[in-house]
């Protein structure tokens, strides 16, 4: 996949701040990456207690479930999406009454 570059100076204007902005950034894709690992431990917890007579065939499901989730965006790509289009929600608690 190529790598897009990003126009920080376009995006800012959304919270007013770059630095503000890149901090919103970094923690919804952590927070996307996070939920993505539970998923995936989720669906890789149902292979654990079997037996080992049918380990070939366990095997590629779980490879199979491992590549389809290698094959979604990366966390930073969907939080920059996210916040190009304002499905982010976010506050600042120092500003609230």
């Amino acid at each position: 996949m190529a790598i897009k570059t990003l126009d920080i100076e376009n995006l800012k204007f959304k919270t007013g701040n770059k630095y503000e902005l890149l901090v919103i950034l970094s923690k919804r894709a952590r927070q996307l990456a996070a939920q993505e690992k539970l998923e995936l431990d989720e669906k890789l917890q149902y292979f654990e207690g079997f037996e080992d007579d049918d380990e070939f065939s366990f095997n590629e499901e779980q490879e199979q479930i491992s590549k389809a989730f290698e094959k979604l965006p990366h966390a930073t790509q969907r939080a920059v999406h996210e916040m190009e289009s304002d499905d982010i929600y976010y506050r600042r608690p120092d500003k609230e009454d």
